[in-house]
């Protein structure tokens, strides 16, 4: 189906309007570039206009005392999607939060696999200035799919347009964290929805900024010509049902299959990645541009919704990770060599052939796995739990054993190996939990033993897949060769691990 690009418009990145605040005199802020064009700039009149349709809202009770999460709101121009907007105003209204994340979709910049932050202290409009959450910045730039330029930010109506509804809607005293987010592949989105995540706390609002169907001849995107606003309404409401299911992988796959043009499908899927088991999604609003002239030749379909619940604790990174970039970058060069070596030689390669290489923290004796995928695919992960070697020399050893001893698989090939992606857990030592109930997902790994069986799951594994700890359990046991509710037995035995986690795509590693 034909699907019109709605991004990449053609901005020129030239110098961004910045300016002193209050945050200091040397504090640079980002001026607004949609005031007096996609939103008033007079402060009076902007405020009014927006309270007067706050005003209209009525809001059915939900019945959850969890409270808003995040929002899924509009971003075309006020008096286009203003009054859908103040739906989602509406439900956040007075509440207090420390921190807004908005995840804006790129329309004019191509940014594959990529975020983009600004360097800027804070973002101006007309009711006033908000401070941009410095903290966050810096632990989001060390990731290597995040760039900085406050160009992008300048250019990018998505994220600015949500800033004076939440400044009028929310209590004052929150900072910004306004992230552009660029066209997005399965793995991106989960990474960068882990990435975020560890900034998530109670006090914490998401907002992801989104328009829906883009419909006509000037978007290259005609499904249909019969029944036009009931084909609209079903195909942006059968989106939204897989956004309220929280299905992620459903709602990509409809993307693909329809066409459908939501330009936030990529910020949608990283809120779907990041969502607890626990929250609501709930739809407040639905419109579409074309309804109050009749002329569905060319529509824009605008959706508002709220997420009810409260955000995981977040799981923060490793505390014991001790190894520094480029460590991991030498492990990872060590594993990929190693299957080279056998390749070319047909046998190990020495245990001293990566010698000039090995620092001291290579050296420590630790457990590890080495995963390999094709296209998100597993191709191979055999690995060792108890730490007897170096963890250097295990990474040699687990790298040949995935590529050409796993059972489960034919041995690789040359040709597959240029399309591998290697990954590699380095273990902390196991340790006994009383109760299965003491495992946290995301954080441990994980073995289990009965009757004489056992299987281990990496701590990745059940975030990757979508599981709960007691999903996980079921398919651990049915891994290890026991029944699917083996895990409730008082027989069955546990020990978790933590792992640090690092793969090529983490680095840019080049594949030869």
């Amino acid at each position: 189906m034909k699907k019109k690009n709605l991004v990449f418009a053609g901005i020129g990145l030239a110098s961004s309007c910045i300016s002193v605040n209050a945050l200091g005199t040397e504090s640079k802020i980002l001026e607004s570039t949609l005031a007096g064009s996609w939103y008033e700039a007079n402060p009076a009149r902007l405020r009014k206009q927006i309270d007067d349709w706050m005003s209209k809202v009525s809001l059915p009770p939900d019945g959850n005392p969890r409270g808003p999460i995040a929002l899924i709101q509009p971003h075309a121009g006020y008096q286009y999607s203003g009054s859908v907007a103040a739906f989602g105003a509406k439900a956040v209204a007075g509440r207090k939060y420390d921190r807004v994340i908005i995840l804006g979709p790129t329309h004019r910049v191509y940014l594959k696999n990529t975020i983009c932050l600004p360097q800027a202290d804070g973002m101006r409009t007309p009711l006033g200035t908000v401070e941009i959450d410095q903290a966050v910045l810096k632990e989001l730039g060390k990731f290597s799919f995040v760039m900085s330029d406050d160009r992008v930010l300048q250019g990018e109506h998505s994220v600015q347009i949500q800033l004076p509804f939440l400044q009028a809607a929310l209590a004052s005293g929150f900072k910004v964290v306004p992230v552009v987010v660029g066209q997005l592949d399965s793995e991106y989105a989960k990474k960068v929805a882990r990435a975020v995540a560890a900034s998530l706390t109670p006090s914490t609002l998401v907002v992801v900024s989104s328009d829906f169907t883009h419909f006509g001849q000037n978007f290259d995107y005609v499904p249909f010509r019969d029944n036009i606003p009931e084909g609209l309404r079903k195909l942006d409401l059968d989106a939204f049902e897989l956004i309220r299911s929280k299905d992620c992988a459903k709602f990509a796959k409809y993307i693909a299959d329809t066409g459908a043009t939501i330009c936030g499908e990529a910020p949608i899927r990283v809120l779907l990645e990041m969502l607890p088991d626990s929250a609501e999604v709930r739809l407040l609003k639905y419109a579409t541009s074309a309804e109050a002239n009749g002329d569905y030749s060319h529509s824009v379909s605008y959706v508002s919704a709220v997420v009810d619940g409260k955000w995981d604790p977040a799981v923060k990174p490793n505390e014991n990770d001790f190894l520094t970039d480029a460590e991991k970058k030498t492990l990872l060069s060590i594993a990929r060599e190693s299957i080279e070596y056998v390749f070319k030689n047909r046998k190990m390669a020495p245990s001293d052939y990566f010698d000039s290489r090995i620092t001291e923290n290579m050296k420590k004796k630790m457990g590890c796995f080495v995963t390999l995928k094709i296209d998100e695919n597993l191709r191979g992960c055999i690995g060792e739990i108890q730490p007897f070697r170096e963890l250097y020399r295990a990474v040699m050893a687990r790298a040949v054993d995935s590529a050409f001893r796993d059972q489960r698989f034919r041995p690789l090939n040359p040709e597959e190996l240029r399309s591998v992606e290697v990954e590699i857990s380095a273990l902390t030592p196991a340790k006994p939990v009383s109760s299965w109930k003491d495992i946290v997902i995301g954080k441990h790994g994980m073995t289990i033993t009965r009757d004489g069986r056992s299987a281990v799951f990496l701590p990745q594994v059940a975030p990757e897949q979508g599981w709960n700890l007691e999903e996980t359990l079921t398919y651990l046991s049915q891994k290890a060769g026991l029944s699917p509710d083996a895990w409730k037995s008082p027989d069955a035995s546990f020990t978790v691990f933590e792992a640090i986690v690092f793969n090529e795509s983490d680095y840019a590693t080049p594949r030869r």
